[in-house]
């Protein structure tokens, strides 16, 4: 079962870390940093509306509920907001596997993170390993879900989600 998304404290840690829209990874490694007890996921998102397919993305996790430093840059409500988890990782695996990439691709950013090989496609793109082929098909049955046309009252569709 999906854990709630904590807009609140979402929007607050956003603030707090000084987000930059179209940087979820790097939003929530340093929210990752800056939370105690915070495991970093990355996953997909998928939401109403543009653009008709999930969205690779990363937040927190917490105990008791998703915390998403990103929040804001979406310009939804948090209820339009679909996740889709794909690998978690302790601020200490997040920490060695940044080092790590570093090391082996120093002109690469380091993040997002995808694992040890073999990895799955999923389009044109390659992934991680099995889990993530998994959550993207899993978020783009939620798209397609979302995004179902709508019949009107006077019977004609809409597409408008």
């Amino acid at each position: 079962m999906n854990k709630p998304l904590d807009a609140e404290q979402s929007i607050a840690l956003s603030t707090s870390i000084k987000s930059k829209a179209k940087a979820p990874f790097d939003n929530a490694y340093r929210a990752a940093l800056a939370t105690k007890g915070a495991i970093y996921v990355q996953g997909f998102v998928a939401v109403s509306g543009q653009p008709h397919k999930p969205i690779e993305h990363s937040w927190l996790e917490l105990e008791d509920c998703i915390v998403d430093p990103s929040l804001p840059h979406f310009n939804r409500p948090a209820t339009a907001l679909h996740y889709f988890p794909a690998q978690r990782l302790t601020v200490k695996q997040l920490k060695a596997a940044i080092e790590e990439a570093k090391e082996d691709y120093p002109d690469d950013d380091p993040l997002p993170i995808y694992g040890k090989a073999p990895y799955e496609y999923y389009g044109d793109l390659m992934l991680g390993g099995k889990e993530y082929l998994a959550a993207h098909n899993a978020a783009i049955a939620q798209c397609q879900s979302l995004n179902q046309p709508k019949s009107t009252s006077n019977g004609h569709i809409s597409d408008e989600g």
